[in-house]
């Protein structure tokens, strides 16, 4: 069931997103070769109560940080580590933030100093990507709809889509339904309409989209070694328009 929204919940949701944004914007100022992802996980935190909200990934089924660093072939759900990053590292930095019991969700892609260009057309694409699904995140069109926007601009530009992990819906539960997949049909799925809120998170790879997880139960990977990159906004649909809850 696709649980709707008012917009005065809408409206607290915004709240959250506004708080994440601010610790994305804060955090592309500080990452540099020599950083920890480890460094980077304590900093959202911190920031992220500051503001009197709390990081609800840390906790969620035993996932031990705030947010979700995932480094060079990791997909998603690489957990923060103390290795500094390098010269050339691409990283992804993914977090939920709960203000008073609502909820927003936002990652973004990084490049760590002077980055191939390979890498850097990957978080190219793959941001443009996201946008291309959010252009179509409209009432009266499908999930569908979203997902070969992506799709077909990913795979046009040489880069693959993740199939394993998917954009949500969202609201006082970080996962609820519709389902948003970054792949597929045109004109399937669940109608969009206004009162839905859900996030858009394509995953687009160098090589195969085929993903392989560690040991840790959390760690995904591409199964070739190539590169990852994500970008996801949380949105909604209402009255007035689309209405992106992740950004400034």
């Amino acid at each position: 069931m696709i649980i709707m929204k008012s917009m005065e919940e809408i409206g607290k949701m915004r709240a959250a997103g506004k708080i994440l944004a601010e610790c994305h914007r804060q955090i592309a100022g500080i990452i540099q070769p020599g950083i920890t992802t480890w460094e980077i996980d304590e900093f959202a935190e911190k920031f992220i109560l500051s503001q009197g909200a709390t990081p609800e990934q840390k906790g969620y089924h035993g996932y031990p940080y705030a947010t979700c660093a995932s480094v060079n072939d990791v997909i998603c759900h690489g957990f923060p580590k103390k290795e500094p990053l390098k010269e050339g590292d691409i990283v992804t930095i993914d977090m939920v933030v709960n203000l008073n019991g609502w909820l927003a969700d936002s990652a973004w892609s990084y490049g760590v100093g002077n980055i191939s260009e390979q890498a850097q057309k990957l978080l190219d694409i793959t941001k443009e990507s996201m946008f291309k699904g959010i252009e179509q995140a409209v009432a009266g069109n499908r999930v569908g709809d979203v997902a070969h926007a992506i799709q077909t601009y990913a795979e046009s530009n040489g880069f693959s889509v993740v199939r394993d992990f998917i954009g949500h819906g969202i609201g006082s539960e970080m996962h609820e339904k519709p389902d948003v997949p970054s792949y597929g049909p045109a004109g399937k799925g669940p109608r969009l309409k206004e009162g839905m809120v859900f996030t858009i998170e394509p995953m687009l790879n160098t090589g195969s989209y085929r993903t392989k997880t560690d040991a840790d139960g959390w760690t995904a990977r591409t199964i070739d070694g190539g590169l990852s990159a994500q970008y996801e906004h949380t949105l909604a649909i209402t009255p007035e328009g689309t209405i992106l809850l992740t950004q400034l």
